[in-house]
């Protein structure tokens, strides 16, 4: 089992912090890095001042890069599945 380690990440100028384990703290850290990020190509490209508009559109593109990605793995499952069967198929006539 991983030990937990105390951090504190700044999202969008507000400091939280959170408990988390070794492991995910690399990770916890990239994704804050992205949120600001985001955050601040949309204050930069809408001039956009209000930090729960900006959070908004935030949460809204990474919804929708998720909803693309489980589509894409959707087909890819589907694509897998479809391969699967031919191949069984054709052991079968062997």
């Amino acid at each position: 089992m991983m030990d937990d380690v105390s951090i504190k990440v700044n999202i969008a100028d507000v400091v939280y912090p959170l408990k988390v384990t070794v492991e995910d703290e690399p990770k916890i850290r990239m994704a804050a890095k992205m949120v600001n990020d985001k955050v601040r190509a949309y204050r930069d490209d809408y001039q956009l001042a209000d930090k729960a508009n900006l959070l908004s559109m935030v949460a809204l593109q990474f919804a929708v890069e998720i909803t693309q990605f489980k589509d894409r793995q959707w087909i890819e499952d589907i694509n897998i599945s479809s391969d699967i069967a031919e191949m069984e198929k054709m052991l079968l006539e062997i």
